[in-house]
């Protein structure tokens, strides 16, 4: 390639600003030109433990020096531990089987595959049609984009995506024909039968969604008829029921996963960000036995992903997991969580940009519109979440972009569950101020 064409800098892939972070401790990243910056984003809603744990660090150092790489069928004391773990700790009872991958997507992906060969080895070949919702995000691969209700990331790819059913999510503030929450939940669930219907029950394997939506609709928590709903359908058609906790699990929303909030039971639960914090790459697929069952019956197998389950992930997750047992955690981002939705209310109620702030335990978003009571979005091309994301980190402080279509400008807030009261002020006053200063300047 002429070197007068090439495109600078050649960080990242695709040319884009970019920061450069030096270090990372407790719940600042320092960059490399000094500047601290408050990570109100956990990373992707990821650094659940905050970062910078030692303990965690040497469990990994430990594991390296002992095995750099076995295929993830292998046991050995890593994986058997983290398992050994998850089972006593944190699963619920009724997930036994547990399948390790690399991240979100690739945990994702094994569950499509795993419903469609669930049925393939009960003889039931015509199920392969998988149910989600708008809005919502399960991934970037061409499997998971299928399952995404999320039009900017899977607009370009549509040839290579599958076409699945979609439905309306349980989303109270701009469900249309629902004057109450209870209204809402119901009619969302009775969207999710008729699009079983309509399909044909025969055709149709899984219903997939997030306990409660994370980024790609902000937050978004259902009304509390609506779970207990849409389990009793999938039942009344035996259709699988896919929870995707990949940012809701463990601990992230006050309890050990946002299916507890409803004592919902899917038959396959995923979750990635929570399991090992950021510290290594690693997802977790769990499901019943009766789901493996069939499988087991026919002598299939589950193909692994070469880096699912690397004994040093396991290692990492396995102290992780210890760590928010032991320094009660999940109640601190109960606790956390609270204060910053009534630290963000306080800041934002007489703002008439911000349609509403939602959420649950330390996954909260503010969703942000030209007007509140029209809920107008701003022109997509303002690119408002963009705007707030940068303005965020020149004031010290980082936020997470979300939203598609026209729940578009959303800023996700996850910080580390550890994160302080004063912490958490800042992070509430330096997003009003960041929202003042975009709409003041495009304003005037």
């Amino acid at each position: 390639m002429d070197d007068t064409r090439r495109l600078d800098p050649d960080w990242p892939f695709v040319p884009t600003p970019t920061v450069s972070i030096e270090r990372a401790e407790g719940v600042y990243l320092y960059g490399a030109d000094g500047t601290k910056i408050l990570d109100a984003a956990g990373g992707a809603i990821a650094a659940n433990i905050g970062h910078g744990r030692k303990d965690v660090a040497e469990a990994v150092a430990r594991s390296l020096a002992n095995t750099s790489y076995l295929v993830p069928p292998f046991e050995c004391p890593e994986r058997r531990a983290l398992v050994d773990r998850l089972k006593s700790d944190w699963l619920p009872s009724h997930l036994t089987r547990m399948y390790f991958c690399s991240g979100g997507s690739e945990a994702i992906d094994s569950a499509l595959r795993l419903a469609r060969l669930h049925f393939v080895c009960k003889g039931e070949t015509s199920r392969y049609k998988i149910i989600s919702r708008f809005p919502s995000y399960h991934g970037t691969t061409i499997g998971t984009l299928a399952v995404s209700g999320h039009d900017n990331r899977r607009v370009d790819y549509e040839p290579l995506v599958a076409t699945m059913p979609l439905v309306p999510a349980p989303y109270p503030l701009r469900f249309d024909g629902a004057d109450t929450n209870e209204d809402c939940g119901m009619a969302a669930a009775a969207a999710i039968e008729r699009a079983i219907e309509n399909e044909g029950p025969e055709t149709v394997a899984a219903v997939i969604g997030e306990p409660v939506i994370g980024s790609s609709g902000g937050a978004i928590v259902p009304p509390d008829n609506y779970w207990p709903a849409v389990r009793d359908i999938c039942d009344k058609y035996g259709i699988l029921l896919i929870a995707d906790e990949v940012m809701t699990g463990f601990g992230r929303t006050g309890t050990k996963f946002a299916c507890q909030h409803w004592d919902l039971k899917p038959d396959i639960m995923v979750s990635g960000k929570g399991l090992a914090a950021g510290y290594a790459p690693l997802s977790g697929m769990y499901a019943t036995d009766q789901v493996v069952a069939p499988i087991a019956d026919r002598k299939k197998q589950m193909m692994f992903y070469t880096y699912g389950g690397h004994p040093s992930a396991c290692a990492a997750a396995d102290v992780v997991l210890d760590v928010v047992i032991r320094e009660n955690l999940i109640a601190k981002a109960d606790e956390a969580g609270a204060a910053l939705q009534q630290a963000l209310e306080a800041r934002l109620k007489e703002n008439p940009h911000v349609a509403e702030v939602r959420g649950k335990g330390l996954l909260r978003a503010v969703e942000i519109v030209t007007d509140r009571e029209t809920l107008e979005p701003f022109p997509e091309e303002l690119n408002i979440s963009g705007r707030l994301v940068g303005e965020g980190l020149r004031r010290g402080v980082f936020y997470y972009g979300g939203g598609t279509g026209p729940v578009r400008d959303i800023i996700a807030i996850g910080p580390p569950f550890t994160v302080s009261r004063d912490e958490i002020d800042i992070i509430a006053d330096t997003f009003a101020d960041c929202l003042d200063a975009i709409t003041t300047k495009l304003a005037g």
